[in-house]
């Protein structure tokens, strides 16, 4: 004979059993990686990817990737990609990951 068990009663199974949820971050992201969002913000661990300039000193590792290619002069700064053109007319935004995994060369 089967048993019905209501729907909630299995989500909620369901959900003890996966264990708690985490909010998402940019931990699930490579170091570097252009994302698309649909919101007017960029989520933590990003930042918006406008060409602005950053200092070398506290981001190593995204220089490390990026060099000079998006501008900076390479021994103070360099700069991230700038790829909001039409996306923040249509309600989106391009976000650079900047505490992600590095990622493998191999």
């Amino acid at each position: 004979m089967m048993k019905f068990i209501p729907a909630f009663v299995a989500a909620a199974v369901a959900a003890a059993t996966v264990g708690t949820a985490s909010p998402a971050t940019a931990q699930n992201y490579y170091l570097g990686q252009s994302i698309l969002v649909g919101y007017t913000f960029c989520p933590r661990g990003t930042m918006p990817a406008d060409g602005r300039l950053l200092q070398i000193s506290p981001n190593t590792a995204l220089f490390s990737l990026f060099g000079t290619t998006f501008g900076g002069d390479g021994r103070t700064t360099f700069a991230l990609p700038n790829t909001d053109g039409n996306a923040l007319q249509k309600g989106l935004k391009y976000c650079v990951v900047t505490e992600g995994v590095y990622p493998s060369r191999s």
